[in-house]
Order: structure tokens, then sequence, then C-alpha cells
């Protein structure tokens, strides 16, 4: 059991203690692998303190945002938290946004300074050159913005933009204290300890990557593997050549994986914990990486505005179906109906959470925030769930996803995890398309492995087996790859224009 008073009683008052209290117990542990190099705690301190001079040189004062366009290195890591230390928040962007899409963020939150990682990726190079950034200590730091006005929402750390599955991304304001929160709680339910080693390839400029595994695994005093960008390869290298015992990623890249070894091959390696998060997982993907890796796959599930873990499966209990598990101590969960009251256990309603780890809303948008906080501090995810007897939940789809089809409720993870059972598919994603007299069909979109494609006809006749007539796709539209964000998350909102332009 964890003693959530005492935790939150124990923790600091900004994310950088994490790195300082680490470099004072084990300075000589290593903490960042980083394109064959090793850093330890002590190094990692002593870049913390370099990179949070720079940003004071460069006029960065307290409650000022500063954009950081990067992927996984060590200086990212770093200068999240030199930010954290100067009181400033932290804007992370993935770089392999479009100009309009990192202009739009940039405008939208006032960052003062916008800083690239030149050096492991082209994309900043190139969002550095656009915007006449100089090099600066390795790394490219654009002119500051002299109109930007110091925010004052209290204890902010970072100003998370979700990815926009949806196509409306917005800033989540995530405080330090609910970032060490979660940090603090996956750490122990994973029993992370000095001696483990993680695989970091999961977008640290996505909450994910930056809470769960880079905030997580160095909270724990473990050694962090740094990896820009996922490529099934470099997984299949990671956990068979680096000694890594924890790995985490989203089901995509476990699916990649898959695809690239076979089903029926065994996977030799010193992991002790898998977990899947980030997007629903399908029982088939998973028994197929539990005999692929040897291990269990744990399964959870958060939000940005969650910081983001609300619930995972537990490290003792390993599950054989895919719940995301019971929320994580110190957060609670209901599931309700349109008007707020509770569903009984198995009916599927609205999820609404409530921690320590709960978001201090959108920046900028008041209207926003009040839709989503509730009275009571709950939070409504926007998420569809239902929740057995012993209080383990499963998620079955997003609010705005549902899809009316002749007056029935079509759940598109419903029609998903059949097609992604059919040993010919990889991923695939369902949406709904607006047809006569405002009713809805279902489009399906599939990416087939290569090795053994589907044929339509195929596909449809498998949907027919396992799915009730209103249920089954319209269409089936085959694709080398489907759209997602650099976290792995498919992007809906793109295939649901697809389908209307059919």
């Amino acid at each position: 059991m964890i003693d959530i008073p005492a935790l939150l009683a124990a923790l600091p008052a900004r994310i950088d203690a994490i790195v300082r209290s680490a470099a004072s117990r084990t300075p000589d542990a290593p903490a960042l692998v980083d394109a064959g190099r090793t850093l330890t705690y002590r190094d990692l301190a002593a870049l913390v303190d370099r990179r949070a001079a720079q940003l004071r040189a460069h006029g960065v004062r307290p409650g000022d945002r500063v954009l950081l366009a990067s992927e996984n290195c060590a200086d990212q890591v770093a200068l999240i938290f030199a930010a954290a230390s100067v009181d400033a928040w932290i804007v992370n962007v993935n770089p392999r946004l479009t100009a309009p899409e990192l202009d739009a963020i940039r405008t939208h939150s006032g960052a003062r300074i916008a800083l690239y990682t030149a050096a492991v990726s082209p994309e900043a190079e190139a969002h550095a050159a656009r915007a006449r950034a100089a090099f600066d200590d390795g790394i490219m730091i654009g002119p500051p913005d002299d109109d930007c006005a110091p925010a004052d929402e209290g204890d902010v750390a970072a100003l998370v933009y979700t990815t926009g599955t949806t196509g409306q991304p917005k800033g989540v304001m995530l405080s330090h204290r609910s970032l060490l929160f979660v940090a603090a709680v996956s750490s122990r339910l994973r029993g992370l300890v000095p001696a483990d080693r993680a695989w970091g390839v999961l977008p640290i400029s996505h909450v994910y990557g930056l809470t769960s595994v880079m905030l997580g695994t160095l909270s724990a005093g473990a050694c962090l593997h740094l990896a820009p960008r996922f490529t099934p390869e470099g997984m299949l290298a990671a956990i068979r050549d680096d000694g890594l015992s924890i790995v985490q990623g989203v089901p995509a890249m476990y699916a990649r994986l898959l695809e690239l070894v076979g089903a029926d091959a065994r996977l030799p390696s010193r992991l002790r914990f898998a977990y899947a998060g980030g997007s629903p997982l399908d029982p088939a993907l998973k028994a197929s990486v539990e005999r692929l890796l040897g291990v269990p796959l744990h399964n959870g599930y958060g939000l940005s505005e969650a910081a983001p873990t609300v619930s995972q499966t537990r490290l003792d209990a390993p599950r054989a179906d895919t719940s995301v598990g019971q929320p994580i101590p110190g957060v609670e969960a209901r599931v309700v109906d349109k008007d707020g009251r509770a569903v009984a256990d198995g009916d599927a309603g609205e999820l609404w959470v409530r921690g320590p780890n709960l978001m201090r809303g959108y920046y900028r948008d008041p209207a926003a925030t009040n839709a989503a906080l509730r009275p009571g501090g709950w939070l409504n995810t926007g998420d569809m769930a239902r929740r057995d007897a012993d209080g383990a939940l499963f998620i079955v789809g997003r609010t705005k996803e549902l899809i009316i089809r002749s007056g029935f409720n079509v759940f598109p993870l419903e029609v998903e995890t059949v097609l992604n059972a059919h040993p010919g598919v990889t991923q695939s994603a369902v949406v709904g398309r607006t047809v006569a007299d405002g009713n809805e069909e279902v489009i399906a979109f599939v990416h087939p492995d290569p090795r053994r494609p589907p044929d339509e006809a195929e596909l449809r006749a498998w949907a027919a087996e396992r799915l009730a007539p209103y249920k089954r796709p319209a269409r089936i539209v085959m694709m080398d790859a489907l759209p997602a964000a650099a976290n792995g998350k498919v992007l809906k909102h793109v295939l649901k224009q697809r389908a209307a332009a059919m």
C-alpha cells in the first residue's frame, strides 16, 4: 500500500528536485543513455544548472513560457528541469509538427523564447532556421518575445498541448505537484529501483513520455535509455541488446514489432515489466506481445488532463483481459450517465475522475475548463467506460466518437477489436460518416500486415461472423499506414475528413 497523505506531504516544490535529490544520493549512478553516451546523475544535475543559467541569460523569468521543440535527448531532459528551476513553464512540442501547428502553439502560449535541439532533429533545425534562431552552447535559441508577460497561475510546471486527435488541441496546465504525484505513484506501482533500465522512446514532448516514462524513471534513481524516434528495428535492438528491464509503449509500437519479427517469434530479454498505454489495447495484440516478450503486458489509461495516469493494472496481479486496471492510489473514478448520475457496474457511461493529478485548467480557455472540470473537483474525461464489480475499468470509446447507426450505438473500439484480431491486420481505426437523414455508417480504415494482407471480402466475412449487422463496416479502406501523431495515437479527425469525402 502507498500512504498517499505521506507521499503528498513529502513531495518537493518543483520537479527539478528529482535530479538534485538523486545527484545527492547516488551521484555516480547512470541517469541517461543518449546516443551511446552515459550521463550520471551528477552529470545531469550539472547540465541542468548550465541550461538554467543559459535561460536566465536570455531573459527568462518566473512565469514565462519556454517553448522547446525537441525529440528525445539529454538536452531536452535538462532543459525541462532547467525551466522548472527558474520557475518558468516548459511548453514541449514535437518538431515533427508542421510550421502552422507549431506557430499556433507559440502564439497561443505566449512563449517568451523558443529553443530547438537541432542536433538530434532535422525538423527542429528547419523550425529554428525559419525562426532565425542562433546557435548557443549546443542548442538553437530564437529571439525573445519582449511582449510576453509572465503568467500567474500558481505552480504550473508544464503547458502540454493535446495531440489534436480531434483536430482541436488545447493547452493543458499541469502543476509541479500533479507531475510529481504521478511520477512517484507510477514508479512505486511498477516497483522501480535504481538498477532498472527503462526504454525512453515515447516522445517526452507528450505527457505520457514526460511523466510516466521520464519523470517516473528518474524519480526512482533508475536509468533511462533515450531514443529520438521509434522504429521496430530500434525497439528490437533495445530489448535484445541494451539490458532493458522496463519497456513502455503504445499498442501500435508493439504491433509494428510483431510485424517485424513474426507472430511466432520469441524474444529473449531481461525484461521484468512491459506496459501499454496511450490508446486502446486489443486482446489479440496483448496475447501476441506476451508470447513474444515472455512477460505480462500491463495496460493502463490516462489523458493529458490527468498528468496523465488514471489507472493501471497491478504488477502483482496481471490480467488476461484488456482492462485498464483500477484507479491508481489517490485517484477516484466514477462512471456516470449524461446527467452525472452513477450507473450500475457493467453499464457504460462517461468516466469522471478526481485526484492530485488533475490539471489546473486549459490555458486561456475558461469555457473549455468549465466544461471539463465539474463541481466537486471532478474531471469529465470525455471517455466512455464500464466498471466491473472488482473496480476494474474498461474503456469502451470516446464520447465524441460514438456512431449512431439506425438508432443503435456503435462504439468504434468494439469494431476495431474485431478487425485487429484478424491475423492479417496490423492496426485499424473506425469512424462514422454522416449519410441521409442524419444517420451514420461505419467506415473502417485498415493497415494490413504486408506479409499476409487480407482483401476486403475476407475482412467483411470475418466481421460478419463476429458483429451484429448494424456494427459492420459499410466501407473497408486499406492503407499503408494510418495517420498518427508522434506519440502513436491515430488521428481520427483526419480519417473522418477522408471518410466524409468518399
